[in-house]
């Protein structure tokens, strides 16, 4: 199982990067893993400012439909629409051409609350 190192996590099985006031986020490869084959993902929150924990979309996979959730608060400012025709680059590279949104943080303190790399494979057991 892949988890990078320079990334931070969510219980809720997101991966978040950080860069300035900006993070991209995405579901790890556990949740790709554990979802099964993607094949729609959903986000309908474009423009908008969630809070943390909010639902920002779903992944629809071949068993199972599944809320995401803010990792942290801001504004989505941008949805990865290839995911659009290609749903399975989640599945193929969660962490790369597989990544879902892009938010404007308005609490950049809530990221002393996301989990370390470390942190993470304790949550799944790795």
């Amino acid at each position: 199982m892949n988890i990078p190192q320079e990334l931070k996590y969510t219980k809720d099985h997101e991966w978040v990067k950080i860069e300035g006031d900006t993070a991209t986020i995405g579901v790890t490869d556990f949740a790709q893993g554990e979802l099964g084959d993607i094949v729609y993902v959903e986000v309908e929150t474009l423009d908008e400012t969630l809070e943390k924990e909010e639902v920002f979309g779903t992944v629809e996979a071949v068993k199972t439909v599944s809320d995401l959730f803010m990792p942290l608060s801001g504004e989505i400012i941008e949805f990865n629409d290839s995911l659009e025709d290609e749903p399975e680059k989640v599945n193929e590279d969660p962490y790369g051409e597989g990544w879902m949104i892009k938010i404007k943080l308005t609490d950049t303190s809530e990221v002393e609350d996301l989990l370390s790399a470390d942190e993470y494979k304790e949550v799944v057991g790795s």
